[in-house]
């Protein structure tokens, strides 16, 4: 009976050993606290805020302190569930985000709303649904950083009392009804067929000038080349009039100088006679009727008046419009004595 008691005891003591044991690690696992870098505990005391621990090794009162909350400091991307906006125009289209914001303040996101973040997604889409409200469909695609910006100010002011700082918001995606989007991909077809024409119609545009600017090209340069052969030509008559006259009046001057040296005289009737003659034959092989003067013994009166008429012209080399003038008034003269004569 004696030994049972003892071993009731023993059996006692040891049970109350061990739970001692574990209460104490208990107090010992709630004593000490270390917190993680960027993070915030927030310690009541009897439910009574008592103090925020940052990173770091902490000890609480057993059984008195707890650690209450317990935030994260580092920026947080919160998805923002896709929801339906209606534009201005009457149209509803899909629209998601993300919301980036970060705890500043640990005291007030614990104490100052119940869930920072269900609020924050909530007042997201709000401001989304009525900034989409003032836009038409096509402005929603042009102006997503005014969206962006015009949630992140909504959103930071209304988060400020929570602790909460909104750093950026970022539309994903805008998504419109089918029947719109197959009326989008009909524009946009359109769109890329006229600039098509467009860039088409410029390009011949460009070639028919090019075929212009070409041609008036080729055109001023054969005139050029046409100018210049014409001025050419002209200068090359001119040189040939002038060494002709030139070679014609040395002619003369030594004709005139041989006139007036002895025998020149018999010498001009000669060839005066000779030219006379030879015309004449040049006339009956030409043609198949000749007319002859009247009477052949004129043939020597008219000789014998050129013949006159030659040593009555003062060819002087001095005086070279006058030996031409001359020259002129006997061709006349002679001219008219043959006719009379014929």
């Amino acid at each position: 009976m004696v030994n049972q008691i003892i071993i009731a005891d023993v059996s006692t003591g040891g049970l109350l050993a061990f739970l001692f044991g574990i209460l104490v690690v208990i107090a010992l696992i709630k004593t000490a606290r270390v917190v993680p870098q960027k993070t915030a505990f927030i310690i009541e005391t009897l439910g009574k805020y008592k103090k925020t621990l940052s990173a770091g090794f902490h000890i609480l009162i057993p059984f008195i302190d707890k650690v209450a909350y317990k935030h994260t400091l580092k920026e947080q991307a919160i998805d923002v569930p896709p929801q339906q906006c209606i534009t201005k125009d009457n149209i509803a289209v899909e629209v998601d985000g993300v919301l980036y914001l970060r705890v500043i303040d640990a005291v007030k996101a614990s104490y100052g709303i119940d869930n920072y973040h269900f609020a924050s997604i909530q007042l997201a889409q709000t401001t989304m649904r009525s900034v989409i409200g003032k836009l038409e469909l096509d402005k929603t695609f042009e102006v997503r950083e005014e969206i962006n910006q015009t949630i992140v100010d909504a959103v930071d002011k209304a988060s400020d009392p929570w602790g909460v700082k909104v750093t950026r918001y970022e539309v994903k995606n805008i998504i419109p009804p089918q029947s719109i989007k197959d009326a989008m991909e009909k524009q946009m077809r359109a769109e890329r067929e006229k600039r098509a024409m467009i860039a088409e119609s410029e390009g011949q545009r460009q070639a028919k000038i090019n075929r212009a600017e070409g041609v008036k090209q080729e055109s001023i340069s054969l005139s050029e080349g046409e100018k210049m052969k014409r001025i050419n030509e002209a200068a090359g008559r001119a040189s040939e009039i002038k060494l002709v006259a030139k070679a014609t009046s040395e002619g003369l001057k030594m004709i005139s100088t041989a006139i007036n040296e002895p025998g020149g005289s018999d010498a001009v009737n000669l060839r005066i006679a000779e030219q006379y003659i030879g015309e004449f034959g040049r006339l009956a092989k030409t043609n198949n009727t000749m007319i002859i003067p009247s009477d052949l013994a004129d043939i020597s009166g008219f000789i014998k008046t050129a013949s006159e008429v030659v040593k009555n012209q003062n060819f002087t080399p001095k005086n070279s419009d006058n030996q031409q003038n001359q020259r002129n008034r006997t061709s006349k003269k002679s001219s008219s004595e043959g006719e009379n004569q014929g």
